[in-house]
This record gives C-alpha cells, sequence and structure tokens, in this order.
C-alpha cells in the first residue's frame, strides 16, 4: 500500500495527460465585478463603525472531468478588494481566495483507485465574535487549508463479498497562532457481506488513525466494529453491532476506550423514503444515530443525528453539512432517470435559483482538543413552477474530551474553558421566485445562537438579504442586493456591531 501512495501522483499525471481525460474536461471560467457600500466595513462595534465603499474584482474558474477512469470537481476564486478610504486599518483585506477539489481515479482496472482532495477557506476563529457579514473585516476569520490522498484496493469474492483496504493521509493548516497545524495517518479495512446473503447481512470494519499535530503532540485512535443486519419484511431490517474504541489522547476522565455496542432498525417503505436509526453505548456514554429522508413531486426532506468523537480538523476534512446537490438529486430522479442528465439539470438549478452548495450547519471553531460532537440537522427544498425554498435547522454540541491546555495559546488564560461545552443552534432559510425567465427576487435569512455553559457567554447572529437578479445575454448576470447583519462583537465584550450594506454585481460566466 505505501508503495502505491508513492505512485499515485504519478499515475494521476499519466492520467490527465491522455486522449481519453482531455476530451471530457469542462473548463468554465467565470468573472464578477461588485461595488458594495457599508456602513460598518469593520465589523466594529456601533460607536466605531466606519462607513466605506468597497470596489471587488473576482476571477474565477470552475473545472470538471468524467470519464469511466477519472472524476474530477475543483473550483477557485479569487477576489481583490478596494476600498475608498481603508486608512492604516489592520483587520480590512486586501484579497481572499477560495479553492476546493475532489477527485477520484481507477488506477488499475476495477481493483486499485485513489481519491483526493484539497481546500482553502476562510472560517472562524471562535463560535463567539463576528460570524457573518462582509468577506471584507478580518475580524474572528482566519485561512484554514487542507490537502487528503487516499489510495485504496476494492476487490469482489463473487457473492460472497466485498472488500477494501484503504490508506490516508491529510493535513489542515490554519494561519493563526494557538491553532496547531497537524498531519494523520489513517489506515482502515472493511468486509462486507455480498449479494449471496439475503436475508441476513453482515460487516467487519477496522480503523487505525495516527495524528501527529504541532501543538498537542502524537495522538492515536483505533476503532473495531462487527455488525449484523436481519430482514424481518421486504421493507424492514433490524441491524445490531459490537466493537472496541481506543483513543490515545490527554483526557479530562479516566476513561478513553472500552466496548461498544448499537441495535437499531432500517425502514424502507417505499423507494421515496428511507429511515435508520440505532440505540447504543460507547466508552463516553449512551449514543445513537438518525437519518431519514423522504421525497415527493415537489419537495424532499432530510433528518439526521449523529453522536461521535471528532476534532476540528475532521471536520474541516470532511463536513457534516446537508450537501444541497444530493437533496436535489432524490428531488429530480423521477423527472430526470438517467444520472448524468440529473447532475447537469441539478448543476443548473442551483445556478439559477441561487442556492448554496450547502445548507446551514454549525460554527466549526478551532481547537486543538478532542471532543464529543452530538449533531441533530433537518432540512427541506421546496420546488414549484416559478419558485424555490430551502429550509434548514440545526443543534450541536461539543464536550470537551481531551485537556483545555491545549488551547491555552489559542484562547489564553482568561477564557481557558470556554471551548468546554458549547451549544449551537441555529436556521437558515432561502426562497426565491422567477419573475420571467430572465429575472427573478430572492431572500435569505441566517440565524445562530452559540452558548458557552462553562462561562455563560452567548453570541447571537443574524443576517438577512434581499436581493433582484436579471439575465442580460447568455452569459452575463446582474444582481443587486441589500444586507443587514448583527452579532456580538469580539469573544467576551457585552456589545454588540450591526451592518448595513447594498450591493450591486455583474457576473460573468462562460
Amino acid at each position: 500500500m505505501a508503495a502505491a501512495f508513492r505512485l499515485a501522483p504519478l499515475a494521476l499525471a499519466a492520467m490527465l495527460l491522455s486522449n481519453e481525460c482531455r476530451a471530457d474536461w469542462k473548463v468554465t471560467p467565470l468573472f464578477d465585478l461588485r461595488e458594495t457600500y457599508t456602513d460598518n466595513v469593520g465589523l466594529d462595534r456601533d460607536d466605531l463603525a466606519r462607513n466605506q465603499f468597497i470596489t471587488e474584482a473576482s476571477p474565477g474558474l470552475s473545472v470538471s472531468a468524467k470519464t469511466p477512469r477519472l472524476e474530477v470537481e475543483a473550483n477557485a476564486r479569487w477576489r481583490l478588494f478596494s476600498y475608498s478610504d481603508k486608512g492604516n486599518d489592520p483587520d480590512l483585506r486586501d484579497s481572499e481566495r477560495n479553492y476546493r477539489a475532489n477527485g477520484r481515479a481507477m488506477l488499475v482496472d476495477q481493483f486499485l483507485y485513489v481519491d483526493a482532495s484539497a481546500s482553502g477557506t476562510r472560517q472562524s476563529v471562535s463560535a463567539f465574535g463576528q460570524l457573518q457579514g462582509n468577506p471584507y473585516s478580518g475580524a474572528n476569520r482566519t485561512d484554514v487549508s487542507t490537502w487528503r490522498i487516499s489510495p485504496y484496493l476494492q476487490h469482489r469474492f463473487g457473492s460472497f463479498a466485498t472488500t477494501e483496504l484503504r490508506y490516508a493521509r491529510d493535513s489542515v493548516d490554519a494561519a493563526v497562532g494557538g491553532y496547531g497545524s497537524s498531519v494523520a495517518s489513517t489506515t482502515s479495512a472493511n468486509l462486507n457481506s455480498g449479494t449471496a446473503f439475503v436475508d441476513l447481512g453482515w460487516y467487519l470494519s477496522y480503523n487505525r488513525q495516527q495524528l501527529k499535530e504541532e501543538l498537542t503532540g502524537d495522538s492515536t485512535s483505533t476503532n473495531s466494529v462487527v455488525g449484523l443486519r436481519y430482514r424481518v419484511q421486504p421493507h424492514l431490517s433490524l441491524t445490531t453491532s459490537a466493537g472496541y474504541d481506543n483513543y490515545n489522547y490527554s483526557a479530562l476522565s479516566e476513561s478513553t476506550s472500552g466496548p461498544s455496542w448499537t441495535v437499531g432498525f432500517i425502514w424502507t417503505p417505499s423507494t421515496r423514503s428511507n429511515l435508520e436509526a440505532s440505540f447504543g453505548h460507547r466508552y463516553f456514554g449512551k449514543t445513537g444515530s438518525l437519518a431519514g429522508t423522504h421525497r415527493s413531486r415537489h419537495i424532499v426532506w432530510n433528518l439526521s443525528y449523529s453522536d461521535q468523537v471528532t476534532t476540528t480538523r475532521s471536520q474541516f476534512l470532511l463536513p457534516s453539512a446537508i450537501d444541497t446537490a444530493a437533496m436535489l438529486d432524490r428531488l429530480f430522479s423521477a423527472s430526470f432517470p438517467d444520472p448524468v442528465q440529473r447532475q447537469q439539470a441539478v448543476q443548473a438549478y442551483i445556478a439559477a435559483t441561487g442556492l448554496p452548495p450547502s445548507l446551514a450547519n454549525s460554527i466549526n471553531y478551532l481547537s486543538n482538543r478532542y471532543v464529543r460532537a452530538k449533531q441533530l440537522r433537518g432540512a427541506a427544498i421546496l420546488r414549484g413552477a416559478r419558485s424555490s425554498l430551502s429550509f434548514s435547522v440545526f443543534k450541536d454540541r461539543r464536550e470537551a474530551l481531551s485537556l483545555q491546555q491545549s488551547d491555552s495559546t489559542l484562547l489564553g488564560s482568561q477564557l481557558a474553558t470556554l471551548n468546554d461545552n458549547v451549544n449551537q443552534r441555529g436556521a437558515n432559510i432561502d426562497a426565491e421566485y422567477r419573475l420571467s425567465p430572465i429575472s427573478s427576487l430572492s431572500a435569505s435569512a441566517y440565524l445562530v445562537r452559540a452558548q458557552s455553559l462553562e462561562t455563560g457567554i452567548t453570541n447571537n447572529s443574524r443576517t438577512w438579504r434581499l436581493a433582484a437578479s436579471r439575465r442580460f445575454g447568455k452569459h452575463t448576470t446582474g444582481n443587486i442586493e441589500a444586507r443587514h447583519s448583527r452579532g456580538n462583537f469580539g469573544f467576551a465584550e457585552n456589545s454588540v456591531y450591526h451592518e448595513n450594506a447594498i450591493a450591486a454585481t455583474l457576473s460573468v460566466l462562460y
């Protein structure tokens, strides 16, 4: 497996140069020109607010490829800001870059594969302080970059079983002091029952991660699980699992390892509905999970609950947000049975309605600690003849499992317990109405409340938007937007900020 990891970049490069891959590449350049007026450019408290005109030029590029041996989806955008009176304000940014790329290649036919991903985005340093609003202020924000490469083997033992052996190497880095750069190596093996097992299915799973972190040192985690599924009726199956968890980190409690078990069910009353639920116990206490979806002709629903041991870096690498495209894929399945046509219809719909790539999620604030994260999410997307509506809610509880000393440089002594136990809840609404084939109106609202149970510090953030857009040609679209934001100023100050802004944008997409 180590040899495959070293050869993976060379194999990918060779595939990219092949005629088959080059013929299926789709490269889409884009460019935005925006003029904005804001009455609080730095998201300062109200008595320090300064008005400003900002001119923004934003070139970007979207790249995609899909062949029998290679799949790539990538996009990048560079935003350049020019201010009418910047002065010497160090918190105002001159530029911002965002990129995200995902790829999968088959190196040996139906045997050896490799996944790769990379991203660079701005993220919140803390769940407390300025969370939403304009992209110009650097308050409570930093740049986070990630990469991951994962070669793996897949093999089918006839109708008896399928197996996967995987190795992954990944990295997370943030441009802020107190949050350590980290690199992890993960080895996993999975064996699942094949088609010969109709009523009684089974699986075996093993996962081991070695994490090297700049500030907190090394830690390891190992998880082993064996599971069974028994079909009692055509649409109902019972599930159970047993395993063992072993974590090696500087813990607040004595226990970082122990046996685990779950019992649950899978209910699929129709091709349009599915519900999976389980209840069990792990070394940190009682636990459970829930995943449900339902779709009708015009609406799709999604509900999920998870309870897991995780870290901030894991959430950056594999975010748990609800994917908008995945929900729309289910909604469009009846109208577009062909998966390729359905994917094109989904992307066109997202572009036309301005829906976000993922629905509302909790703030993944920076921390070097292991946490127990309990996350409840619900979302719905309604598609009408001339309108669309997306709605999502979330509730998130993070309980620190490792010692707070690992965050001492990040938070300081006065806020040492800020991230011990944090509750977040929020909602997001996006609505769009098409006045004609070339013009539309839209509105959105984002609300989130964060509370530190140890310090009593709370943060309430609100952002409302109203916009009108019009297409002027095949490649050009204009947009006018009004925005109002408010929230808490700083991590612990008992003061708020308000911002009102209006922006005009001209977008060119080829």
